[in-house]
């Protein structure tokens, strides 16, 4: 079941994932019933910082994530499903949020309220109203506004290669229109706009996947001139290469890169 914060994801994920300025390398390695993943990533200096985090389960509590990061502070969260179709989880930065998911038939709602503040709570919620569309909505409560302090609604639509969603942000003062059609097997196009009375049509990117037989190959362009690209190859079992890199179309010399591995 589709999420409300998930309505757009087929086009953006298409064109905002893989697309990276950073040098990293990521590990998984199970350890007994541990899971064990470090990330290293290497800083404009050189230097290396890197996070290491686990996940494992235990007397019905999954501990999601626990991950220990370079400046000390710690990531933890945690989920249980205390009935068919809810799941509660907390997770906790410096802060601390307790998240309510239920699902029933067609309709997915969602809470969220902050735990060590005690003053915010979003709650969310779609529903399938017919083959192919999703409709939904989201409100923020704030205890020190004295009200709501943001709502916006969505909807998505999709039928054989076909995929389109409707989100408003900005206290439904901007919309935002998202587009996906699968062209072919191997090819795949989306694009996304935002819309506003200030501004009627902003925020254009266009983009694409294509399944080549050298790997994934990405590409995408958008309105402020920014040129990118993206390979993604398994170069050998469970080990993935994303190679990306992005310039201005006026000032290629500007080009900016990044390489990740995750194995």
């Amino acid at each position: 079941m589709t999420k409300f914060a998930d309505i757009a994801k087929a086009p953006t994920d298409l064109l905002s994932d893989d697309y990276t300025s950073k040098i990293s390398l990521k590990c998984k390695k199970n350890a007994g019933p541990l899971a064990v993943t470090i990330e290293t990533e290497r800083g404009n200096g050189g230097s290396l910082s890197s996070k290491i985090g686990t996940k494992f389960s235990y007397a019905g509590v999954s501990f999601d994530k626990i991950q220990f990061k370079p400046d000390g502070s710690t990531v933890l969260e945690s989920s249980m499903s205390p009935m068919p179709g809810m799941k509660v989880a907390f997770k906790g930065l410096k802060g601390g949020n307790l998240h309510v998911d239920y699902s029933n038939g067609a309709i997915v709602s969602n809470f969220k309220f902050d735990v060590m503040n005690g003053d915010v709570a979003t709650g969310a919620a779609t529903a399938a109203i017919a083959p192919g569309v999703i409709v939904g909505g989201d409100a923020t409560y704030s205890a020190g506004a004295k009200g709501l302090k943001s709502f916006n609604f969505g909807a998505n639509y999709a039928t054989g290669p076909l995929f389109a969603s409707v989100t408003t942000s900005k206290n439904v003062s901007s919309f935002n229109l998202g587009l996906l059609y699968k062209v072919s097997p191997q090819l795949t196009v989306a694009s996304t706009t935002t819309h506003s009375a200030a501004k009627p049509v902003d925020g254009i990117v266009v983009g694409g996947l294509y399944k080549a037989s050298v790997g994934d190959v990405k590409a995408k362009v958008n309105s402020d001139g920014i040129l990118s690209a993206a390979l993604i190859k398994e170069i050998a079992p469970k080990v993935t290469l994303t190679a990306s890199g992005s310039a201005p179309v006026s000032d290629l010399s500007s080009f900016k890169y990044g390489v990740g591995i995750s194995m």
